[in-house]
């Protein structure tokens, strides 16, 4: 993992970076989706996320969950289409856990991508480019993490 300006960059996850979502797929085809942890530093403590509901197809560029925290109110904007086939239960009890963990325990949402999010899939960033290329928007933009 590599650190920059005090956030945690995996280099094994795909990533959004315009949207500061990550994306990590699974065995069995599906991706699981989360904050990344400048985009949770930045929203300061997370209130609640209200996640939409299994079996809900969220289109690419729309919001799977809406994040609130004590200075945002947004959405959590999805890259490529897919069907919710499971939501973090934790969020329910307990949605600091974006903050505390947002690569682990808080994740947002699991998607089960439709046939014409392959294309768009193909656009995440990944490895040694994702880190470059957010490492890059981390100093342009003058970002450096808070940890919980």
């Amino acid at each position: 993992m590599v650190v920059f300006n005090k956030c945690n960059i995996p280099e094994e996850l795909y990533y959004d970076i315009k949207n500061q979502v990550w994306a990590r797929k699974n065995d069995d085809g599906s991706f699981t989706f989360g904050m990344t942890d400048p985009a949770q530093s930045l929203a300061g403590e997370i209130l609640y996320a209200d996640v939409k509901a299994v079996g809900k197809v969220v289109k690419k560029g729309k919001s799977a969950a809406t994040i609130e925290s004590g200075k945002y109110v947004g959405p959590f904007l999805i890259p490529f289409t897919g069907e919710i086939v499971e939501v973090n239960p934790e969020l329910e009890h307990d949605s600091h856990i974006i903050n505390i963990d947002p690569y682990g325990k808080g994740w947002i949402v699991r998607l089960k991508p439709l046939a014409e999010a392959i294309s768009d899939i193909d656009l995440l960033l990944t490895g040694k480019e994702a880190v470059e290329t957010y490492t890059k928007k981390l100093e342009e933009e003058d970002i450096v993490c808070k940890k919980r």
